[in-house]
């Protein structure tokens, strides 16, 4: 029996183009279905290292250490997991290290776990309070540009960016009640 799955959404294409055109090798992740593509392709591509997390504040660690070795990573989470770094994030501010997160949102568009509201909705400002940059995504037409100009921003220029992907980009959730 074979499983046929359907195709990644475009911008969901545009964002393992971006990586990959920018000399990402190291992606860091708590599994999660917003980046179930990127995670996907980044298991299969030789060049790129799959780092799966227990929980979120590893990458922060993971994504320094990858550059204080010399390569370029990305750390992947959900707005949820932005909670979970904030201590970690004192690593970046003080060794003034280049870091890059993509965080798919959730607490926003349809939401119906109302646990996902109070992280969703402070998100931005917890990682601005942090000095990371944060630029936001919610069109499927602007995640290409968006995400390059991250990566040249912190691959470049040095900086603490996240990329706030927007739950509409995601599309809605549903509970599903057995």
């Amino acid at each position: 029996m074979s499983q046929t799955h359907a195709p990644a959404p475009s911008w969901q294409e545009d964002v393992c183009a971006a990586l990959k055109k920018r000399g990402i090798q190291q992606i860091a992740h708590v599994p999660d279905s917003g980046h179930s593509h990127t995670i996907l392709e980044a298991q299969r591509d030789p060049a790129i290292r799959d780092v799966v997390l227990t929980t979120e504040e590893e990458g922060v660690a993971v994504v320094s250490g990858a550059w204080l070795g010399g390569q370029r990573s990305v750390l992947l989470m959900q707005s949820s997991g932005v909670g979970n770094c904030v201590n970690m994030f004192s690593l970046l501010r003080m060794c003034r290290f280049p870091f890059l997160t993509l965080v798919t949102m959730r607490g926003e568009y349809a939401e119906f776990n109302p646990w996902q509201g109070p992280m969703g909705r402070t998100t931005q400002q917890a990682l601005e309070l942090m000095g990371i940059t944060v630029v936001r995504a919610d069109r499927p037409e602007d995640v290409e540009e968006t995400v390059e100009a991250a990566l040249d921003s912190v691959f470049e220029a040095g900086e603490r960016v996240a990329v706030l992907l927007g739950q509409k980009l995601i599309g809605r959730k549903k509970w599903e009640r057995k």
